[in-house]
């Protein structure tokens, strides 16, 4: 191992591993420890497994990860795999089952001191007892309404360790319960491009890269930064899109490709591939496209015979962007300056040079998280649309080239399923209650502290109505909402109303100081699984390895839901009488017998000792390709079948700020010169991580010291700004607004422009203490963003929608509190 003896035992010591593990044994290990170490040739056995930062192989000795090096397919991997170490070994890992002091003391009921993170080491048996009699209450005194298990959020890999499967068809086997529609990813996007284009497109595959590459000749990145975010993927990712990315950058090197970024500030991927930057003024990326929209159909750019033929609604666009509709605004470039920064001139030489060739546009999913979100992406369609290329070889437009290597050549085999997450057909729950009282069982994924803090409000969603329910218990596993969602504050207020919280993970997260029962779950690399490689290539089957066995009293999700189904007599049912790799071989073999015919697989013992199975890769695709070619036969899935500019059904749900055809409407609070920004000048950009996936490896130690400014989470700032401010490279600063205030460490850059400040969102939540309006000691951008849905349409989050203040924190810096676990009580 890397560690040294000394920093072995201090790190034992400071996870109180002594009291689980005994003296004797910690001695061992510490020696162990030292020579691997000293050992020239090291000791141990490789072992092979996956995550969202691709797979790996890991060299264990003595019962521990001593080394992980990257997976020999993955010719670019992240460095992020050197956090892996520090997930496993986090001193922020659940140790035993724990339960809330209060919530024991006040019978069960108390929620006033939710989140003062006092805990009681319970056992097991004890633990899991409450959360069933919880389940029987809730259904005994109230109904399905009460209950709230319908999370989201990036669970760990693995086809058949999946926590949100195992939690819900655990729980749903006991009765049913309130669920969720949509993610905070792509809340907006998924919902307005079904009216637009008939599909989600944000999870679709979308055209490949060797098709751009020999066929683009002006890629425009919009609010997108691949190089940062292609880290990642939902299964195990393998990185296989940095080797079209180097080619990219070779042909803007040689003067082959225009490739623009627009985009605030100067991104990663701008710096990485060279290219040009459009700097856009932040959430006002519509009126920009307008003013490309007015000069493409003033100067004659745009393709008549594809709107004609493609599209339905162009002529009742018209009138809003001419202004001769109700509001008499001309969507000019010299309107459009005013808003977005962009000079008139230069917005008519962006407008003609995207007609100049072949032109790919690709959208982020930032710039859809915000007020009035479904917007940029229905304009964006517009631009498309005008343009005429959609549907053609490396032209059109993209809202997925960016996420677990969408655009990748692809093979033709099937993926491996998963645990089954319901119910199984013809079993009924223990308490069969359907009748949920009027409320809605189906709410917007976003919409849940609202359903808290307003219960029975009927809300507009997507063309119908919402009745929010009142939640009393709320079960989580491997969820972290205390660092997806927004307004800190708010939140608090809302869980102190709540009957019960449950939660189940391997690290003390932020929702764990705000839960009341609290379960150990191992992590993925202590138990087996198989996964995907590559989620969108299926490249693959990987093995998943159990590295080491599981720390501490942690078990796996199907250990825990396992028990917790022996409780109400399910257990058989939950498990269909199998065992942990039991259920692996037969997914394995599903997936096998799937492929028999185009893509033959070796018998399970085989693959489990290789560690994979590769898929030959040779397949391309055109996005929207079918549709050009025959619009009839090929529809698109909206009312039409037609590209829709204007949507008769969209309009006919009278909604305020989601008409017929995609508009420009002022966002609540707005930097550079919009609303608030003279109390809070600077816009708050809280986008993915570069150096973890969203919360998960926050809590990586030594990771983490690689990019913490003295252990704060970096906020980024312009250099004039930090001196007007008087803030230097590395102070400690304070970041607020009327919602709340977080410390951070100053990190002073030219890539962001003035007004422009940067945290990125999943930075854990540590309050410094339990009031409302506490400060939050570690820098998490949600103590002060804004929870309010983009629109009656979606009701998605609007996390961008955010303009706050920073100064120089003076005085003693109070002590981080977000990594440190939970108080333990006697």
């Amino acid at each position: 191992m890397s560690l040294s003896r000394r920093k072995f035992l201090q790190g034992l010591a400071t996870t109180s591993a002594a009291s689980v593990i005994g003296p004797g044994l910690l001695m061992q290990a510490a020696k162990a420890a030292e020579e691997v170490t000293q050992s020239t040739e090291p000791p141990g056995v490789w072992k092979v497994t996956g995550s969202h930062w691709g797979a790996f192989r890991a060299r264990i000795y003595n019962g521990q990860v001593a080394e992980i090096k990257p997976f020999e397919l993955d010719k670019h991997p992240t460095d992020m795999l050197n956090g892996i170490k520090g997930i496993i070994y986090s001193p922020s890992r659940i140790r035993y089952p724990m339960v809330r002091l209060d919530w024991l003391k006040k019978n069960k009921y108390s929620g006033e001191t939710r989140g003062n993170n006092r805990f009681v080491r319970v056992t097991w048996d004890e633990a899991l007892d409450l959360f069933y009699q919880e389940l029987q209450r809730i259904q005994k005194d109230y109904g399905p309404w009460a209950l709230h298990a319908g999370q989201t959020g990036w669970r760990e890999t693995g086809q058949f360790q999946s926590c949100t499967s195992h939690m819900q068809r655990a729980v749903g086997m006991h009765g049913n319960f309130i669920k969720k529609v949509g993610d905070y990813s792509t809340g907006a996007g998924q919902t307005i491009l079904p009216y637009v284009l008939g599909s989600t497109e944000v999870y679709a595959q979308a055209t490949t890269w060797t098709t751009i590459l020999k066929e683009t000749k002006t890629l425009i990145w919009w609010s997108n930064d691949p190089i940062k975010n292609s880290q990642v993927g939902w299964q195990c990712e393998t990185h296989g899109s940095y080797g079209y990315y180097a080619q990219l950058k070779d042909k803007v090197a040689k003067g082959e490709l225009t490739m623009i970024s627009v985009d605030p500030v100067i991104s990663k991927s701008q710096k990485y591939f060279g290219c040009e930057h459009q700097y856009v003024n932040p959430q006002t990326d519509v009126p920009f496209m307008l003013g490309i929209a007015h000069t493409l159909y003033k100067e004659n750019l745009y393709d008549k015979q594809f709107l004609e033929i493609y599209t339905l609604g162009f002529d009742e666009f018209l009138p809003y962007l001419l202004g001769t509709g109700k509001d008499k605004i001309e969507k000019t470039p010299e309107w459009a300056e005013k808003i977005c920064g962009v000079k008139a001139d230069d917005i008519r030489k962006f407008a003609r040079r995207l007609v100049k060739d072949r032109t790919m546009i690709m959208f982020g999913w930032a710039v859809q998280r915000q007020q009035h979100g479904e917007q940029p992406y229905w304009m964006g369609a517009v631009l498309a649309s005008m343009l005429g290329q959609i549907g053609l070889p490396g032209g059109g437009i993209s809202y997925s080239h960016f996420y677990s290597g969408v655009g990748l050549p692809f093979s033709t085999a099937a993926g491996p399923g998963g645990f089954p997450r319901n119910v199984d057909e013809g079993q009924e729950p223990v308490w069969n209650n359907n009748d949920f009282k009027g409320y809605s069982a189906v709410i917007p994924v976003a919409r849940w502290i609202d359903s808290i803090m307003e219960p029975g409000k009927k809300i507009k969603y997507n063309g119908g109505n919402v009745v929010l329910p009142d939640i009393k218990m709320m079960v989580f596993s491997g969820c972290n909402p205390w660092n997806h969602h927004q307004q800190r504050n708010r939140m608090k207020q809302a869980f102190r109303k709540l009957q019960t919280v449950i939660n189940i993970d391997y690290t003390w997260t932020p929702t764990c100081r705000f839960s009341d029962i609290v379960l150990p779950a191992c992590t993925q690399f202590e138990r087996n699984d198989l996964d995907q490689y590559g989620t969108y290539s299926t490249s693959g089957v990987l093995a998943m390895h159990k590295l080491v066995d599981p720390l501490y009293h942690s078990k796996t999700d199907f250990q825990i839901f396992t028990e917790l189904t022996e409780r109400f007599g399910k257990s058989k049912q939950y498990t269909r009488g199998m065992t942990e790799m039991q259920w692996i071989q037969e997914l394995y073999n599903n997936c096998r017998d799937a492929n028999k015919d185009k893509n033959p697989m070796p018998e399970f013992n085989e693959f489990w000792q290789n560690g994979i199975v590769e898929f030959k890769t040779d397949q391309t695709y055109v996005s929207h390709e079918a549709f050009r070619n025959d619009p009839e036969i090929n529809s698109l899935g909206t009312p039409s079948g037609f590209i829709e500019i204007y949507s008769r059904k969209i309009a006919r749900y009278n909604y305020e700020h989601c008409q017929g055809h995609p508009m420009w409407f002022e966002k609540e609070e707005r930097s550079h010169g919009g609303p608030k920004s003279n109390q809070f000048p600077f816009w708050l950009q809280s986008c993915h991580p570069n150096k973890r996936l969203h919360s998960q490896m926050c809590d990586s130690e030594k990771y983490r010291n690689t990019y913490a400014v003295k252990d704060h989470e970096p906020v980024y700032i312009n250099p004039d700004d930090a001196k007007k401010k008087g803030i230097k490279d590395g102070d400690i600063v304070r970041v607020f607004n009327d919602r709340g205030q977080l410390l951070a460490g100053a990190v002073l850059s030219e890539d962001y422009p003035t007004g422009v400040i940067r945290i990125y969102e999943g930075a854990w939540f540590g309050p410094l203490n339990n009031d409302i309006g506490a400060i939050d000691t570690y820098g998490d951008p949600n103590t002060v963003t804004i929870d309010i849905p983009t629109s009656q349409l979606a009701q998605a989050t609007s996390a961008n929608t955010v303009v706050v203040d920073i100064e120089k924190f003076t005085g003693k810096v109070p002590p981080v509190t977000s990594f440190s676990g939970p108080i333990y009580v006697s």
